[in-house]
């Protein structure tokens, strides 16, 4: 059904009316022979017909479209009291807005909010029906926190009260406790397996320094026993260089010593054999 059309100041075009119920459009929908229908009207219609009800031309509920947007514009600015204004609004706003300040119109009609209450008035009058409502609920006067909804509660037992809030209490805790032990020992779990992964980690590269610490340990002690070698070479070879020295000292001597006698004697082999040797050696230990 559509907006009635005593609620519209001033002139609406014949255009914006349903061509079922006659009033003006509230959701509309347009065919495509393009006349207009509130959505309600129309699919109402289409349950037991086949056809626009103005040109009997073929219809169905796919065929339809939204209405065309300058439709739209001229819909939305038309002026529209309340659907109150009977029960004294005089609010007159524009139709787009209409439906916004009639959700929140201090003459709409409403249910009381506590439950079990048919009592209905309008808005403005909640404070006052909530003041008196038989349904609202208080609190024991005896502090037990029991809400009393009505004269029979105020019999009520507030041992048996208390005794029934404190093992909900008592079972909400419990909950809470299982729910917050079971979270702990998956966390618990959780950190668990990652320590003995990463335990497994550090362990496999405490072994890989191991072996590497090995293999260097032999290198170097490899290498000491390669310098210590050298250095007793270089000793030999220091030794043997001295004793070279001294026999070509004596060599020399024993030249001037011929030179000075005039003397043919042939000479020692001796040194010439201990020189060669001497060469050689020095000559190994510098290739070492």
């Amino acid at each position: 059904m559509g907006y009635e059309i005593e609620r519209f100041l001033g002139y609406v075009n014949d255009g914006l009316l349903c061509c079922i119920c006659r009033d003006v459009l509230e959701h509309p929908l347009q065919a495509p022979c393009e006349h207009a229908f509130c959505t309600t009207c129309i699919h109402g219609w289409l349950v037991h017909h086949n056809n626009c009800p103005e040109d009997r031309l073929v219809l169905a509920v796919t065929d339809l479209r939204a209405l065309h947007r300058y439709m739209r514009n001229d819909l939305s600015r038309l002026q529209i009291q309340c659907k109150n204004y009977r029960s004294g609004c005089e609010m007159v706003c524009s139709l787009e807005s209409v439906d916004k300040h009639e959700r929140e119109c201090e003459y709409g009609h409403m249910s009381c909010i506590h439950a079990g209450c048919p009592v209905q008035f309008e808005r403005r009058h909640l404070d006052s029906h909530l003041a008196v409502c038989e349904h609202r609920s208080r609190e024991c006067p005896n502090g037990c926190g029991y809400a009393i909804l009505s004269a029979e509660d105020l019999h009520h037992n507030c041992i048996a009260e208390l005794r029934t809030e404190l093992e909900l209490l008592r079972s909400e805790m419990i909950c809470r406790v299982e729910e917050t032990k079971q979270e702990m020992e998956s966390r618990l779990d959780s950190q668990r397996r990652h320590m003995v992964q990463k335990e497994s980690l550090l362990q496999a590269e405490i072994e890989e320094l191991k072996s590497q610490m090995s293999r260097l340990l032999s290198d170097v002690r490899t290498l000491i026993a390669s310098e210590r070698q050298h250095r007793q070479d270089l000793e030999q070879a220091n030794l043997e260089q001295r004793e070279l020295i001294e026999l070509l000292k004596g060599a020399k001597r024993d030249c001037r010593t011929k030179t000075s006698d005039g003397g043919h004697r042939a000479p020692s082999s001796l040194p010439v054999t201990r020189l060669e040797s001497l060469k050689r050696r020095t000559r190994e230990v510098t290739i070492i």
